[in-house]
């Protein structure tokens, strides 16, 4: 049985998978729960340093800081499953997390601010506003309803012709409020017309490669 953690230390850290060679604060841990919950799902390997090496965990203390993460400092709670590996006499703990149907997941930080993350490769990142609208209209029963206006089409224009376009880019070019410019972003993206994608660097988007413009005109409510 020691092979297979043997072989999961050896893929290192990625997209679900990270290590933490120790847990002195439930919220910074929440953060990577939230993290992987919001994404797609993923592990935890707890007594594994950032390098793969084992160190072990000293005591039973690290579950329940674990345990405080999950159900008080996430909003919603989040489900977990736990495994112990015993490796050349230290103790090594998984922590098991799935992709979440509730998403979207909130961390508690130090300042007791709620904050939604997403995990990206083997970063935890600040999820963006458009992300949290999209995950919230996934789960209302009403649908996306938009009107084909002129603000929406220079948005599609504009990326037939660029690579990308950032959310203050679109906001400041049609002089919307924040709230209309979310709206737009936040349907085009929840009926995949344009993708977004996130990095510590900031959220661009761009055109589904797979989209068909001439199609946008037939679109009212989806």
């Amino acid at each position: 049985m020691s092979n297979f953690i043997y072989k999961l230390i050896a893929e290192g850290e990625h997209q679900q998978q990270d290590f933490k060679f120790c847990i002195n604060d439930s919220k910074k841990i929440a953060k990577s729960l939230v993290a992987f919950a919001n994404t797609d799902g993923g592990r935890l390997l707890i007594g594994v340093k950032d390098n793969g090496k084992i160190a072990g965990i000293s005591s039973d203390e690290e579950f329940y800081m674990i345990e405080a993460a999950a159900k008080i400092y996430s909003k919603p709670a989040i489900d977990f499953t736990t495994r112990q590996w015993k490796i050349d006499g230290k103790t090594v703990l998984e922590i098991g997390i799935e992709a979440s149907a509730l998403k979207p997941h909130f961390a508690k930080d130090e300042n007791g601010k709620w904050l939604a993350y997403i995990r990206k490769k083997d970063e935890n990142i600040l999820a963006h506003k458009i992300q949290i609208e999209v995950w919230k209209k996934a789960k209302s029963p009403k649908g996306v309803y938009f009107t084909y206006s002129d603000d929406e089409r220079f948005l599609i224009d504009y990326l037939r012709k660029n690579e990308f376009i950032t959310f203050s880019k679109f906001m400041r070019h049609q002089q919307l409020h924040r709230k209309k410019a979310e709206e737009i972003l936040s349907n085009f993206v929840i009926i995949d017309i344009i993708k977004m994608n996130t990095t510590q660097e900031g959220t661009f988007f761009t055109l589904n490669t797979a989209f068909d413009a001439l199609e946008m005109e037939k679109f009212g409510e989806l």
